[in-house]
Formats: structure tokens, C-alpha cells, sequence
């Protein structure tokens, strides 16, 4: 088979001639939005979902609970009658809002999706793509369906650690079909319902194992108790995403955050109730867009920065500060402003991983060195991306160096070259980073950032003023 041309492609990143001076309406939230679907699938009536953002893992998602039996329609406004969800991505930027919770029958302008609850059934096959979110949030989904449900993705997702949910599953009385690799691809033979309970569970790998299982835990007959034995558990802002997400649909969660123990999260049995939703931006996906005001010494403003959320991206006012930016956080979103100067930084991002690949391209262009900590869990997401950023960074003339748990980064007058990305989007974004300050840098597969940012290019150019 030939390959994609999109996947060979190079895409001369842009050099920034000067300061960068824009406003860049970054679309809605990956993490809230596929959370949000499978919670609107398994509520006890129909809810809506605002303003979601539409990119290939949460189409992926969408697809997938659609697969199941679960009615999602489309609204491009409030007065629209509704759709058929498209299979492919929007060519167009969805605005943004907060991250809200109405009462059902709200209704607000602006692209949304009603999603139908139905009796989940098989047998439905499900493409999970390269999509963490939807390869470990719905097995627990799909033991609760009446028939099997085959999981099957890219070739990357059958190297991504999987075996957390699916040990889990299985402790919990699920039948899955997996050939003992703990991986894709598998099959869930649902039941219809699951008893659930107390299970252990090692989330070191990835915090989604735990988020996985919170997220259907009510619909399971005695709730669930999840207990993390592993080491130490990254991202956990994402299960607090999770916790305070179950809450507004009506569900009671005890976490060690409310006086509960370390470590243990409990959830219990009962119906979820259809809510009215509006998706906040996507922070991390705002990434790029500050590092440009930073690393040009210009200003850029992301309009409904919430003032309050769990989403890890809100981490970078502080870091990119430290780096030598300033904010401002008003009613109508953040104005990020550069001084002139990149400063290196020593910062434990255990819990904001996804944050690392764009840090490290500041941290290239800074005036002093770096340390990245806490991040050793990267090597199993979409691509190893510790590897992946030291190779790419060195190639240009960088001077990083792989630690065991994250990068050390010694700045060095970099030169252009082609910026390989490996089906990662973050790889990406990172690698455009670095173009604003360096000419001649091509980024191969650009396209990959439709995961979850999808016309990244067009948005970057326009802040450019291209």
C-alpha cells in the first residue's frame, strides 16, 4: 500500500520575522469532551453537549458509542434542526466557552451534539484510532452492552499499555478475549451489566486506567472501588477531570481529596442524569500559541481561559512565566505575554505530561539550561516521545539528553532541518515552536495534529499574520 501523502509531507514550519501580536480562539477540550460522551451515553435521558471539539479522537469516540447503540445528533445553532454526526473531521474552528453545567433543556448558540442513550448492544466493532480516551474509557463501557464489541486501532495502539483496564475488567467478572497480550486488539463479550466493586489496580502507566474504570462505575450493579497499588500515578489532574465530571451528572464519589484514602477512589451505583454541558478550551492545545508570544517576546490572547478548572494546560501560566512570560487572566480569557527573554527551567511535570514536548522546544531557545522531571510514563504514549525529543531537538543541533524519568536540555544555536513528528501530535506543535525562532525547519505529517487540534496550521499562520 502506498503511503499517505499527508503522513510524507513537509510543512515548511513558519518563521516569525517579529513579534507575534494575536487573539486565537483554540477549540474545545479533547479530555472534556470524550468524557463527556461516554457519560451522556450511559446517562438515564438524552443530554447536550456544547461547543464539543470535533478532531479525530473524538470523532473516534463518537463513532464508536454510535457503534453501540448510542444516538448522537449535530446542531450547528440553537435553531438548526439536528444531524447525523459526520464521520470526518470540521474544516472550521469551533469557538470556545468554559467548562459549564446547565439544567437540561438550556440551550445555548453555537455547534453542539444531543446524544440518545439507548440499550448497548453488539456485535460492534470499534476503531479506537491512536486514541488513549477511547481504547481504555469504553471496554468498561462495552462489558455493559448485550453482545461483543471488538476493539481493534493503528498499529501504535497495540504497543499502549492496555492491561490495567482489561486486569481490571476481568477481576470484576468481564469476559475479554485478548490472546494474553493485555493489548489491542481485544474483544469485550458484554453482558449487559457488570457487579463491579473493589478492585487493585497498577494506573503508574497512565492515570486513564483509573478514569477508565470511575467513568462506568455507576452503571455497574455495586459501583466501584478502585484502589491504585503501582507507583507513583501521573496526570492526576485528569481523574480529578473525571470526579468533578461524574459529580455534575449526579453521581456520589468518595477520592482521597474529600477525606478518603490515598490512593482509593469509590464510586457509587445509580443513574447518571442527562445534563447540559459546554466544553471548555483546550488548555494544552493552547500550548503553541503562548510558547509563540514567549519565544517572540509578543502577546497572545486565548479567549475563555476558565478561571477555574482541572484541565492540566492551566499549569502552563505558571510554567511559562517562570520562562520568562507574564498573564493576565480577565473575564474574557488570558493575555500571555513574552519579555524578550526564554529563561530554562527546572520543573517535575509529572502531573501535566502532555505539557513536556512543548516545553521542551522552549527550553531549546532558552538562555539557560533545563531539567524535565517526572515524566518517564511519556515513553508510552503516542510515540515515545522522550526518545522522540531528544532525537529530533539533537538533530537540528540541540543538546538534550534522555534521563530516567524525563529530559535534561542544554540549549544550542539550532539550524533548520526536517522535524519528524511520528504520528504524535505534541511532536508536532513542538516542532513548530521551534520554527518560529529557527528558519528552514519542516515538519513531516503536520497533519497529525488533527488528533486533537485540527487546522493547526491555518490557526498558526493566522496568528502570524499570514
Amino acid at each position: 500500500m502506498a503511503p499517505n501523502p499527508a503522513h510524507t509531507a513537509l510543512w515548511p514550519a513558519p518563521y516569525a520575522s517579529g513579534a507575534v501580536d494575536a487573539t486565537v480562539h483554540v477549540p474545545g477540550s479533547k479530555s472534556v469532551t470524550n468524557r463527556a460522551l461516554v457519560l451522556a451515553a450511559l446517562a438515564s435521558e438524552p443530554g447536550w453537549l456544547r461547543r464539543p471539539l470535533r478532531s479525530r479522537d473524538t470523532l473516534l469516540m463518537a463513532a464508536a458509542l454510535r457503534a453501540m447503540g448510542v444516538g448522537i445528533e449535530e446542531t450547528v445553532s440553537s435553531a438548526s434542526s439536528p444531524a447525523l454526526l459526520s464521520s470526518q473531521p470540521s474544516l472550521s474552528s469551533p469557538s470556545s466557552a468554559s467548562f459549564t453545567s446547565h439544567a437540561p433543556g438550556t440551550r445555548a448558540s453555537g455547534e453542539a451534539w444531543r446524544v440518545i442513550p439507548a440499550g448497548l448492544h453488539g456485535p460492534a466493532a470499534v476503531d479506537v484510532g491512536n486514541a488513549g480516551t477511547v481504547m481504555r474509557f469504553l471496554p468498561p463501557v462495552a462489558t455493559l452492552a448485550d453482545g461483543p464489541i471488538r476493539f481493534d486501532g493503528d498499529p501504535r495502539s497495540y504497543e499502549r499499555p492496555l492491561h490495567g483496564v482489561i486486569d481490571a475488567l476481568r477481576a470484576l467478572g468481564a469476559r475479554i478475549d485478548d490472546d494474553g497480550r493485555g493489548a489491542l486488539p481485544l474483544t469485550v463479550h458484554g453482558g449487559g451489566a457488570l457487579d463491579g466493586g473493589p478492585v487493585e489496580i497498577d494506573a503508574s502507566s497512565s492515570s486513564q486506567f483509573v478514569s477508565a474504570l470511575l467513568l462506568s462505575g455507576p452503571r455497574f450493579n455495586q459501583g466501584v472501588e478502585v484502589r491504585h497499588v503501582g507507583s507513583a500515578l501521573p496526570s492526576a489532574p485528569h481523574i480529578r477531570m473525571t470526579v468533578d465530571m461524574l459529580r455534575a451528572v449526579g453521581v456520589a464519589v468518595d477520592t482521597p481529596e474529600s477525606g478518603g484514602e490515598p490512593d482509593v477512589w469509590r464510586v457509587t451505583p445509580g443513574a447518571l442524569l442527562g445534563r447540559d454541558l459546554t466544553v471548555e478550551p483546550d488548555l494544552s492545545n493552547a500550548q503553541p500559541f503562548l510558547a509563540a508570544a514567549l519565544v517572540t517576546g509578543g502577546k497572545v490572547v486565548i479567549p475563555d481561559w476558565p478561571e477555574h478548572t482541572t484541565q492540566p494546560g492551566d499549569r502552563l501560566r505558571e510554567i511559562f512565566t517562570e520562562m520568562g512570560g507574564s498573564c493576565e487572566l480577565s473575564e474574557y480569557g488570558l493575555a500571555f505575554s513574552g519579555s524578550g527573554a526564554v529563561h530554562g527551567i527546572d520543573v517535575d511535570l509529572s502531573e501535566v505530561g502532555e505539557l513536556t514536548p512543548g516545553v521542551a522546544a522552549v527550553a531549546a531557545l532558552a538562555d539557560s539550561p533545563s531539567t524535565l522531571r517526572g515524566v518517564a510514563h511519556l515513553r508510552l504514549h503516542e510515540t515515545d516521545r522522550l526518545a522522540a525529543l531528544t532525537k529530533e531537538i539533537n538533530e537540528l543541533g540541540g543538546d538534550v539528553t534522555e534521563t530516567a524519568d524525563g529530559l535534561r536540555i542544554q540549549p544550542r544555536r539550532l539550524h533548520g532541518g526536517v522535524f519528524h513528528t511520528y504520528d504524535d501530535h505534541r511532536m508536532a506543535t513542538a516542532g513548530a515552536i521551534i520554527g518560529l525562532a529557527v528558519e528552514g525547519v519542516q515538519i513531516e505529517n503536520v497533519a497529525t495534529t488533527a488528533k486533537t487540534l485540527p487546522d493547526f496550521p491555518e490557526l498558526w499562520t493566522g496568528m502570524l499574520g499570514a
